[in-house]
């Protein structure tokens, strides 16, 4: 009797240690599942591994008018800061980069252009940093070429444009740039349509979007720079006409450039019967009048790129720069990219070999408010 029940009781006590043997390679299991799925469901961004679409704030914004609580309040009227007026935008996560900074989308109803837009933005770490706590930075307003629509490019980071900026901050190539990076056109390229970035009559007006619209959307959710030597434009192809053009004809308001593989004349078909307005839109015509003006203070700088491969794009810059560089109140500068081709990475590249160190040199930031 006393045999049996021992038996019994080591039959179950293996019962046991059999089964919690299982549990531990069930939970050993679901652990190292965790772990490689972890970063694919991040990857994807499939809830809960992610926090795209969640609220993100750049700094203390009210939700009305007014200055914003927290970020200095009432400047000195000789404050080279302007800080946030708001209202905030309501900025959502559109990813999150490596070093815990975040890319943030809204959609912007543009009072001055009448045009409704995502915009993505991009605040580098030293601006939560406390000792850039009340200073303004720079802004960069980012275009990207083709249709520029839906999404501008450059708010994907596979580009390595934001942890460019950071990386060259750190090295001491570049200002800590905020970036904005707005959609392009209106609507999807169909058969070659596309807006120049300008006001074109009957058309939605995307040059006063990039040049008023965006511009009112980072002074109303960050602390930037009152004058033009806190702001400044970058582009590729067709955004890098833009950018070239917004400098060109706002030399009050934008102080550089950098214009990678651009058009250099307006060629939008949408241009037709509209000679006048196209010609208020032509860089070469706005340089030439920029250069006989020769206005103190107006002084642009004019960062071109572009690759080796480019070669309908070549004999445009050069001959822009032949003939309107480093006269009167411009100044150019050309960044040749060995093997470099018309796209973005080629671009990126060049500006780290020098175009963001010769703007970061002609601007201003972070400036203290007082």
């Amino acid at each position: 009797m006393t045999h049996s029940s021992n038996g019994a009781y080591r039959s179950q006590g293996h019962r046991r240690a059999g089964r919690a043997k299982r549990w531990i390679i069930v939970v050993a299991s679901i652990a190292v599942l965790g772990l490689i799925a972890w970063p694919v469901m991040t990857y994807f961004e499939i809830p809960p591994f992610t926090d795209k679409g969640k609220p993100v704030s750049f700094g203390s914004v009210p939700s009305g008018g007014g200055q914003a609580g927290g970020t200095g309040g009432e400047q000195p009227a000789n404050s080279k800061v302007s800080m946030p007026t708001g209202p905030d935008a309501g900025f959502k996560i559109a990813s999150t980069l490596g070093n815990g900074t975040h890319v943030g989308v809204v959609s912007y109803d543009g009072k001055k252009s009448g045009f409704k837009g995502k915009v993505w933005v991009w605040a580098p770490k030293e601006y939560e940093d406390p000792k850039f706590a009340k200073s303004g930075f720079p802004v960069l307003i980012a275009l990207p070429g083709g249709p520029g629509f839906p999404a501008n490019y450059w708010m994907d980071d596979s580009l390595k444009l934001e942890s460019s900026i950071s990386k060259w901050y750190s090295e001491g190539k570049s200002k800590p740039f905020l970036l904005a990076m707005p959609v392009l056109n209106p609507k999807p390229d169909d058969g070659g349509l596309y807006w120049d970035g300008s006001d074109i009559p009957g058309q939605p007006k995307m040059g006063t979007w990039l040049t008023e619209d965006v511009p009112d959307l980072m002074k109303q959710n960050f602390r930037t720079i009152k004058s033009r030597d806190g702001w400044a434009f970058m582009g590729s192809s067709s955004g890098g006409f833009s950018g070239l053009k917004a400098v060109l004809k706002h030399p009050d308001k934008f102080k550089a450039v950098i214009a990678s593989g651009p058009d250099i004349v307006p060629d939008s078909p949408l241009w037709k019967g509209h000679e006048q307005e196209k010609n208020e839109n032509n860089p070469e015509l706005l340089a030439k009048a920029l250069i006989a003006a020769n206005k103190p203070g107006q002084d642009v700088y004019l960062a071109f790129q572009y690759g080796t491969k480019e070669k309908s794009v070549i004999p445009k810059v050069d001959q822009f720069i032949r003939t309107y560089g480093n006269k009167g109140p411009i100044h150019t500068r050309l960044q040749v990219i060995q093997g470099g081709e018309h796209n973005a990475k080629t671009y990126v590249e060049g500006m780290g070999e020098g175009s963001i160190q010769w703007i970061s040199e002609q601007m201003e930031g972070p400036v203290p408010s007082s």
